[in-house]
């Protein structure tokens, strides 16, 4: 894959650690159109089940965002989950999502 710009290779960075900090199976970061980031991880409460991604994204509206310029999801899957890029899809339905392994090698992108 082709090299990464410095806002791309950060929002992975932020779901690593994320990911990471949490020992979630999941970590998930979005850029919103003002350049603002938000990261999140895996939610799996008896009551509530979340992706990062949704989580991610939950946050970027919440927060007020117009819309998404980029989504990541560092995961062992090797895809983002379908809800997850529903959630980017609804919010900006051209917003790329790039999908790392937990070393933070991406494995897919548009």
């Amino acid at each position: 894959m082709s090299e990464l710009d410095a806002e791309d290779a950060k929002i992975i960075t932020l779901a690593r650690s994320t990911r990471a900090r949490n020992g979630a199976p999941e970590g998930a970061a979005v850029r919103d159109t003002d350049g603002r980031t938000y990261a999140a991880s895996t939610v799996a409460l008896p009551s509530l089940s979340l992706s990062a991604l949704q989580v991610a994204v939950a946050m970027a509206v919440s927060s007020g965002a117009p819309g998404l310029e980029a989504a990541a999801v560092v995961t062992a899957a090797g895809a983002a989950d379908a809800a997850g890029a529903a959630a980017v899809r609804d919010l900006t339905p051209g917003a790329p999502i790039l999908v790392a392994d937990p070393t933070g090698a991406v494995v897919a992108r548009p």
